[in-house]
């Protein structure tokens, strides 16, 4: 089993059986966690039901949402494409594409907020969705990682 998080994303403890539990299941590839964001604020309550909602209709979770495979999956699917952004959603397209079951649990993986914090709420959530628009109508990593790795300020 393979559990890939983001260095700002922390797991509660328990979390590593919730996985094995899920995965105990021959027919589950690959699962991940709901998003949960470090921070009081409601504004960050809506965006994780937002990305809950988004998650739960297209069965694909991003990386902040703590991804775990099973390793022949992993290796079966090439593994993370060497792309400078979207390898995460990549890959899970492609676990979806070939009919694996990918798996959501009701548990959280806990992100930080720092980036929302400093780019801006507003202005990271649209940087967002337009970035993962673009990727699904084809535009490369290569040229969206500039918007991402941009500094707004």
């Amino acid at each position: 089993m393979l559990l890939f998080l983001h260095a700002d994303t922390l797991l509660d403890s328990g979390a590593f059986e919730k996985i094995m539990s899920a995965m105990s299941q021959p027919q589950i590839a690959a699962g991940a966690f709901q998003l949960g964001i470090r921070s009081g604020k409601i504004v960050y309550r809506i965006i994780e039901k937002a990305v809950s909602f988004r998650t739960r209709f297209s069965r694909i979770p991003y990386g902040d949402q703590g991804i775990f495979i099973r390793k022949n999956t992993f290796f079966q699917m090439g593994g993370f494409k060497d792309i400078s952004i979207m390898e995460d959603v990549d890959l899970m397209r492609r676990i979806k594409r070939s009919k694996r079951k990918i798996v959501l649990l009701s548990e959280k993986a806990y992100t930080s907020s720092r980036r929302w914090e400093k780019e801006g709420i507003l202005y990271c959530t649209l940087r967002n969705w337009a970035l993962i628009s673009l990727y699904l109508l084809g535009l490369p990593p290569s040229r969206l990682a500039r918007f991402y790795l941009a500094d707004p300020g």
